[in-house]
């Protein structure tokens, strides 16, 4: 069984469909039997932060399709270095089902992946 790691960086609304597309992936890598894992670095960790609303010039609410994949066992951490620095929301909670994660906690998980993609 293969095992993806992806790691998404930027801001969750920036403008572009980079993070939509992302968990987009996500989601279809589970329907084809992937073991799929989360990581949020840099402005990212907003996704998991309760405080990012959809703006109202987006169609797709990405805080909620991060909250579906956690709820379908996709294992999401967040950079805690980045939570303090990074995002609109600095130093807010994470939600539930976003663990707090370091750099070593990353490191491992790239050298279980098969492949890691990077957003």
């Amino acid at each position: 069984m293969q095992k993806v790691l992806l790691i998404l960086n930027r801001e969750p609304y920036d403008g572009t469909d980079v993070t939509w597309n992302a968990l987009r992936l996500a989601g279809k890598l589970l329907e084809k039997g992937a073991i799929v894992r989360i990581f949020l670095m840099n402005d990212a960790v907003d996704l998991a932060r309760n405080e990012t609303v959809k703006p109202e010039n987006y169609d797709q609410d990405l805080v909620v399709m991060l909250k579906e994949l956690i709820e379908r066992g996709v294992p999401v951490k967040v950079c805690g270095t980045c939570m303090a620095r990074c995002g609109i929301h600095k130093g807010k909670p994470y939600f539930e089902g976003a663990e707090k994660a370091t750099m070593n906690d990353l490191t491992e998980w790239v050298l279980d992946s098969n492949k890691v993609l990077t957003f």
